[in-house]
């Protein structure tokens, strides 16, 4: 938010000294209210409390409003350090703010000792990131020397004197930032107001902003002339746009470019360079690929750290912590200013290339480690990778010769698109590379085979037999054994899926022997077990199937694999429930539903869901059960078609809506599917682990017998159409 330049002594304060000289408030003051409070905290809590962030981003105006709610007994001072070049001048203008009229011979910093030695007020330094080291030097004697004086500090950089606390500021929420929007916009432009015609508009504008008051405000000036849609539009080029500002507001507040360029101008000649290559990320990045796509050509890779360190320290770059670790982050419109830096250089185009390579080999790696321990690991890696995957991928498909880097880096992520929940987006680049014409056969089938994969999952059985078809056709003409076992795999998972069994248990078992000749062992291979034994369970061979699934589930301890664990535990689950063993079918459920949802496996976590209603009408809980059938019927159109639209995978389903329909009746089953539609994922998740379930009144008794198989008398369903984002 822009401060506001006239200040204003207050009145007399204790002892007859004037009580400080904040500036008065000449608009709102807009969200912030955490801040506020936590930042009030640490003024209690520490004598030296340092408000750092980016240019634009609010410091000022939070620190004179959170000095303002002090009350120390001789008031509080504020110096405007951003209007002084020269270091020596940094004492007189403590001086003069504190209103002092010295004619001795004394020097300022004794003259600032003596005044302060006694008192007891507030000193609020604003803008000293150009004068650091001296204003860093004077803070620290005059807090030695001076026990009643406390210092709020504000500016892009930490003072790093001893003692000092760091309060750094983060934009505005999308929330606050419209509030902000609106508010400014209402002042500009009178009659305006936020309403269903164009809040969308307005939130989505500030997201772009990244809710820098500055910019917000700046853009809320634009609606003089442009409506938020327009303004919207024009955003690409946001610096020539977001110019203007108050006559009263700071010169480098009166654009962003000159806001940012404030920022850029105290940096050294290797930050400068830093800043501008690392506008090739998106969103979040680590060390190590700063190191490898920034390193070079006038910045070591060894010096990168200390560097980074730097732009840490200035708010230019921010430090994050996550279940993929320590990373990084560039505001959108920082990012903006390094790449236009870039762009000068006339290196974009190599940098761009480094970030592509460093991520293409970043999914080889994590593709072969979805086969360990680190599953989890990696899936978190990848979904804080993901906006740089997706760079990487439009660096593929717009480069001259860049295709079968495209097919390959789309194919070599098939663990994240179907196993963590992505299969639209999934499903979205791989269409993209296989319409691009190469020479590397061997990343067209990759794709091709996984283009299937995804399309099976998302019930699209013409595009997956499309696709599996030519990936099989193409394959065999090349002489590639392990693309045909993937298409003969996949093939053979869209004849379960179709309800077509001994088609499916053919196939499979064709690819398993392929996959065991060429020495191929992974996720992929597992879940052909998986699959096959799921055939042998729905033709009625239960122990075949157990024995597949167990020898699975040894497998995966082994390596440490728990995504195809889940899939073999539910055909256990299916297995158990069909012998009557409801407790054990429960308990591998739940081990299921656990794994798949930590995956944020739709399909895995629905199919559980399904099952899971089964075994609670079982039970006797039919109301639970219908809780339960309809927080999956809530699921499945973000999934695909519903069980496939397979009669064998619905047989469950049918079973359950009957039982519960008969012991409840329509209007009271109704009901309870109803309350299981509106139970987010989370929630509905929970309570089928009983992290939620409430106590049960009274359980009917199981009914007796066990179901009889679907008539597959009945045609198979040819579902065609496009799911959601889902996994397999």
């Amino acid at each position: 938010m822009r401060r506001s330049q006239g200040s204003q002594r207050s009145g007399a304060g204790a002892g007859g000294h004037r009580a400080g000289n904040l500036p008065l408030e000449l608009n709102a003051f807009v969200g912030r209210a955490a801040e506020l409070t936590q930042l009030g905290a640490a003024l209690g809590a520490a004598r030296l409390v340092t408000v750092t962030g980016l240019g634009g981003v609010g410091k000022s105006r939070l620190a004179a409003r959170a000095a303002a709610r002090t009350r120390p007994r001789d008031g509080v001072w504020r110096v405007e350090l951003a209007a002084v070049r020269e270091a020596e001048l940094v004492e007189y203008a403590v001086v003069e703010a504190l209103g002092l009229t010295d004619h001795t011979s004394r020097p300022p910093r004794q003259v600032l000792l003596d005044h302060l030695s006694k008192r007891q007020l507030l000193l609020v330094l604003d803008g000293f990131e150009h004068l650091v080291d001296v204003c860093a030097s004077l803070v620290g004697e005059l807090l030695r020397r001076a026990p009643g004086l406390r210092v709020l500090a504000v500016g892009r950089r930490p003072l790093a004197v001893e003692g000092e606390r760091l309060f750094p500021l983060a934009p505005l929420t999308e929330r606050e930032a419209a509030e902000l929007f609106a508010d400014r916009a209402a002042a500009s432009t009178p009659g305006f107001t936020l309403h269903d015609g164009n809040r969308a508009d307005v939130h989505e504008l500030c997201r772009r902003l990244d809710g820098i008051p500055l910019a917000v405000e700046l853009a809320a000036g634009r609606l003089r002339a442009l409506s938020p849609a327009q303004l919207l539009m024009r955003l690409d080029d946001r610096f020539r746009l977001l110019t203007g500002g108050g006559r009263d507001a700071l010169p480098r507040h009166q654009t962003l470019r000159t806001a940012i360029g404030w920022s850029h101008e105290l940096c050294t000649p290797e930050e400068r360079l830093l800043w501008s290559r690392l506008s090739v990320f998106a969103g979040q990045f680590d060390l190590e690929a700063v190191e490898y796509v920034c390193g070079g050509d006038g910045l070591h890779p060894d010096n990168i750290l200390d560097v980074l360190g730097e732009l840490l320290a200035q708010s230019v770059v921010t430090r994050e912590e996550g279940p993929a670790g320590v990373r990084y982050r560039m505001l959108d419109t920082v990012r903006a200013y390094g790449a236009d830096w870039l762009g000068a250089t006339g290196d974009t185009a190599r940098l761009r290339r480094r970030h592509r390579d460093w991520y293409m080999g970043l999914a080889t790696w994590c593709e072969l480690d979805w086969f360990s321990p680190r599953q989890r690991e990696v899936a978190a890696r990848v979904e804080a990778e993901l906006p740089n995957l997706r760079c990487a991928m439009e660096q593929c498909l717009s480069e001259p010769g860049g295709g079968h880097l495209g097919q390959y880096l789309a194919g070599t992520l098939w663990f994240y698109w179907v196993g963590c929940g992505r299969l639209s987006e999934g499903r979205h680049w791989l269409e993209r590379m296989v319409l691009l014409d190469t020479d590397h056969e061997r990343s067209r089938l990759k794709a091709l085979w996984v283009l299937g994969y995804v399309a099976i999952l998302q019930g699209d059985t013409v595009a997956a037999l499309a696709a599996l078809a030519e990936c099989r056709e193409r394959a065999e003409h090349s002489g590639n054994p392990l693309a045909v076992a993937y298409a003969e795999h996949r093939t053979g998972c869209l004849a379960l899926v179709t309800d077509d069994m001994a088609r499916a248990e053919t196939l499979l078992r064709s690819a398993l022997d392929r996959y065991h000749e060429i020495g191929e062992l992974n996720s992929n291979v597992l879940m052909g077990q998986v699959e096959l034994a799921m055939t042998l369970a729905f033709q009625g061979d239960l122990p075949g199937a157990v024995r597949l699934c167990e020898d699975v589930r040894r497998v995966c301890l082994d390596h440490g694999e728990r995504w195809t664990l889940a899939y073999a535990l539910y055909v256990l689950a299916y297995a158990a429930w069909t012998e009557g063993d409801l407790p054990g079918a429960r308990r591998l459920l739940a081990e299921c539903l656990d794994i798949n949802h930590v995956f944020n496996d739709l399909l895995g976590t629905v199919l559980a869901m399904e099952l899971l209603a089964l075994v609670t009408a079982a039970e006797g809980d039919a109301a639970e059960a219908a809780v339960l059938q309809g927080s999956a019927s809530r699921m499945w159109p973000s999934v695909g078609l519903p069980l496939f639209g397979s009669a064998y995978y619905n047989a469950p389903h049918e079973q359950c809506e009957a039982t519960a329909r008969e012991r409840l009746g329509d209007e009271r089953y109704e009901e309870c599917v109803r309350a299981g539609e509106r139970l987010g994922r989370q929630a509905a998740v929970g309570r089928a682990l009983g992290h939620t379930r409430p106590r049960l009144l009274g359980a009917l008794p199981p009914p007796r017998g066990l179901p009889e198989p679907p008539d597959m008398r009945k045609p198979a369903a040819s579902p065609t159409r496009k799911g959601g984002e889902t996994t397999g």
